[in-house]
């Protein structure tokens, strides 16, 4: 099936509708991202001290406001003896604590609300891991959904249980509740952003395709710059939540017209649905103002063909993705890609933990990660299309890892500046590789195991991700072993890469022979070589496997202007004593020659 090359040609290709299409499909990226940045926020621990007892003071004078404070998790205890104000011991706080809440942003957060401090600090990155498992667990279950129900009605069932499960989260009694909803909530926002990012893809001929996928990843940067406007303006972590509630309730009900979400046509032509795909191209082309041919739907034509050739209108055909462990390529770029994905979501933790120095609390780093991702996403748009995705996925890795390599080895040699500018130059990169590895991802696999494939490399991803919480569940134990392994597996990536196919400006595979079909470039090509071999070809000695598809128009061309030239010189051929050909266009010419 030629979709790129014929389909979405004739239907106005990138026209003024799918232009739309895809510039709708932006928006629900906004909330999307504020629903997985906004844990950060929920789970923010502000500085804290143990609330003073008077009852650990000397029996007489209690004078709580003289009386030494303590630290944040223990409480001085004093001598029974009257006048002895030195304090001999400390114990752990008696009645709770008290919280320095910030001037602008949230004056309340689950930790406050439930005291996630001191001996249950641990239970904070519980949940952002949890939350992350909820991630996982969409990208994995919605992937497969895609490919069986479709992109659009995966993205709206997701959307519609993310409205209850979002209320649910804001109304939560107790610290189980909130974990266990946060998780609900984040495998169906997971879904929905599975969904989105796969009928963008699929919507784009070849030259937009970049475009409008970064363009997406801009509008996510927007949604994470916007959440702490949003926290100003909420000043309560419950209201918050309502609000990203009330964000996406609006988008369900926007998307839920056909208009703004079309199903995805080179999905429904792939699984052999011809009348639901006949529906969304005829749509298609009526936006983008493209005329349909009387015989778009003739049996001369490519849909009429498929449909001939299946005996009557086919059965859909659908794939699960145990089909994608039995391939070899497709699987083998899978695991590429996922590997690279996985190193640049976790590695990206060894670098923000050298900003704590110059962090004041919460907003350096976060801010500075926004704009990085908006950075890598810019230098993505500059270099993918001019240069190709493996190259620059290859560079990014190898700045990845070098930076980090520096770090572990002269931390401790270099000056603070130069710490921040590798530390900076490592988050730059690390969000580069983990952007492209699944915008690569999503051109090498084929269209009917598409999303239960990208739902696998997003889930890798989302491992990564994990290993920021991961590591305060132990208190930071083990973070130079975690920054070790990292940077090894970034090395051995750099190997990985170059087995991967080249999918700039290539249409996007459909079946699963068109996937199992790609074919490693060579990483470097020589001029000479190149040059030779264009002096070599000869067309008229190529291979039929090398040979162009058949034109009957050229061939008529030629036809004719052998016919004039033979009609011009007819006595040439007999003086040099050759023998006249028939002209085998003429059906006589042969018995005259007789």
């Amino acid at each position: 099936m030629d979709f790129d090359g014929r389909l979405l040609r004739q239907v106005g290709g990138f026209g003024r509708r799918a232009r739309l299409l895809a510039a709708a499909s932006w928006l629900p990226t906004v909330p999307l991202a504020l629903g997985l940045a906004a844990g950060l926020l929920l789970a923010a621990t502000p500085p804290h001290r143990c609330r003073p007892d008077p009852a650990l003071l000397p029996p007489a004078p209690r004078n709580v406001s003289a009386a030494p404070r303590g630290s944040s998790c223990l409480l001085y205890r004093h001598p029974s003896p009257a006048g002895a104000l030195e304090p001999n011991s400390t114990v752990s706080c008696t009645r709770g604590w008290e919280y320095d809440l910030p001037e602008a942003g949230l004056r309340s957060t689950v930790v406050t609300q439930w005291d996630l401090v001191c001996s249950r600090r641990w239970l904070v990155p519980l949940e952002q891991t949890t939350f992350l498992l909820g991630w996982l667990i969409g990208y994995l279950s919605f992937g497969s959904a895609c490919d069986r129900f479709g992109r659009r009605a995966t993205c709206l069932f997701s959307l519609v249980l993310s409205i209850p499960l979002g209320l649910v989260v804001m109304l939560s009694v107790d610290y189980i509740m909130f974990a266990l909803t946060r998780l609900l909530f984040g495998a169906v926002l997971a879904g929905s952003a599975l969904s989105l990012y796969v009928a963008r893809l699929e919507l784009c001929d070849p030259p937009h395709r970049l475009a409008v996928t970064m363009g997406a990843g801009f509008c996510w940067v927007a949604g994470e710059l916007l959440l702490p406007g949003l926290a100003v303006a909420c000043k309560e972590w419950r209201i918050l939540q309502g609000a990203i509630a009330l964000l996406l309730a609006l988008l369900a009900a926007g998307w839920w017209c056909p208009s703004l979400f079309l199903e995805s046509a080179r999905w429904l032509l792939a699984t052999h649905q011809l009348e639901k795909g006949k529906e969304v191209l005829r749509l298609l082309a009526e936006g983008n103002g493209a005329f349909l041919e009387e015989d778009f739907y003739t049996q001369e034509h490519l849909l009429g063909e498929l449909e001939r050739l299946s005996g009557g209108p086919p059965l859909p055909h659908y794939h699960s993705i145990c089909k994608l462990f039995s391939t070899r390529v497709i699987w083998k770029n899978s695991l590429i890609l996922g590997f690279t994905a996985f190193i640049g979501s976790g590695i990206r933790h060894c670098f923000t933990r050298n900003l704590a120095p110059y962090a004041p609390r919460f907003y350096f780093p976060y801010f500075l990660l926004a704009v990085s991702e908006a950075v890598a996403l810019l230098f993505l748009c500059l270099t993918v299309d001019h240069f190709g995705r493996r190259a620059v996925l290859l560079l990014s890795t190898i700045l990845m890892g070098l930076s980090s390599l520096l770090l572990l080895a002269l931390t401790q040699y270099l000056v603070a500046w130069l710490v921040l500018a590798l530390s900076v130059l490592g988050i730059l990169a690390s969000q580069a590789v983990a952007a492209l590895s699944i915008l690569f991802a999503g051109e090498v696999l084929p269209t009917v195991v598409r999303g239960a494939g990208l739902g696998l490399i997003l889930a890798a991803s989302t491992v990564g991700q994990a290993a920021a919480p991961l590591t305060g569940l132990r208190d930071s134990h083990g973070f130079f072993l975690n920054h070790v392994v990292f940077a090894s597996f970034a090395i051995l990536s750099v190997l990985s890469i170059m087995l991967l196919p080249e999918s700039s400006n290539r249409p996007l595979p459909d079946s699963l022979r068109e996937g199992e079909n790609q074919h490693r470039p060579p990483l470097f090509r020589s001029t000479r070589r190149r040059r030779r071999h264009c002096k070599d070809h000869l067309p008229l000695l190529s291979s039929p496997s090398q040979a162009g598809p058949y034109d009957p128009d050229s061939y008529a061309r030629l036809v004719t202007a052998t016919k004039k030239m033979l009609g011009a010189h007819p006595g040439a051929a007999s003086r040099r004593g050759a023998p006249m050909l028939p002209d085998p266009l003429q059906p006589g010419s042969a018995q005259k020659e007789a």
